[in-house]
Order: C-alpha cells, then structure tokens, then sequence
C-alpha cells in the first residue's frame, strides 16, 4: 500500500484519498465480531477528517476556523489509534494499519501547522 499511493500535496485531496484508504482498508479485514466492531471505528473518525476541514474552508469566523481545524486533528489521531489497535491486534494486513496510521500522524502534524497559523492570525 505504501508505495501505491503518491501523496498530493492538497489537504483536501489528501484527506480524501485517506478516507478511502481506511474504508478500503476495514473492508479487506476478515469477517467477524471485531473487525465489524472495530473496524467502525476508523471509518467514522477517517472520513470525518476531509469533512471537517471542508468545515474549516467555509467558516463563519477565524475561531470557527480553527475549531472546525481542531477537530479534523482530533479524528485524525483518533484514526491512528484505531489503525494502530487492528495492526497491533493482527486483525488486518499490519503494514496496510502501519501506513495508515503514518499517514494519520502526518495529517495531524498538518494539521496542528495550519492551526497555529490560524492563530497567530487571529
């Protein structure tokens, strides 16, 4: 997985392209109680991330700019948990969860960038 992908350098784009990473990813895991459990999981935060900066793009305010910013850094950590817990737990493909949660890491540092740029121009 990891050298399938060329990472853009647009944030939208590339919070999209992880969004169906991880999606793509919790469907390959095999069928049973906890990947459906778990797998919920990283679905719900990953996605979550595109769509709270897409947020951030229309805010009301420099502050609704920077809490919708917060946010979309606070699911991508959580995607990271959950990628680490099923690659930890050998319940999908380990280097699949390991890239994933790289890139989840690289997203929030992004992230945690454009927001303090946010506010220091406030």
């Amino acid at each position: 997985m990891a050298g399938e992908i060329e990472t853009p350098y647009d944030l939208r784009e590339r919070a999209l392209q992880f969004a169906v990473m991880v999606v793509e990813f919790v469907e390959s895991l095999p069928p049973g109680i906890v990947s459906q459990e778990v797998g919920r999981q990283p679905v719900k935060s990953g996605t979550s991330i595109g769509a709270n900066f897409e947020g951030g793009d229309v805010a009301e305010s420099a502050r609704d700019r920077v809490h919708k910013l917060s946010i979309a850094r606070k699911e991508a950590r959580e995607s990271r948990h959950w990628c680490r817990v099923i690659g930890e737990a050998a319940v999908g493909e380990p280097d699949a969860a390991a890239y994933l949660a790289d890139e989840a890491l690289q997203l929030v540092r992004i992230l945690s960038k454009m927001i303090q740029g946010a506010k220091r121009s406030q």
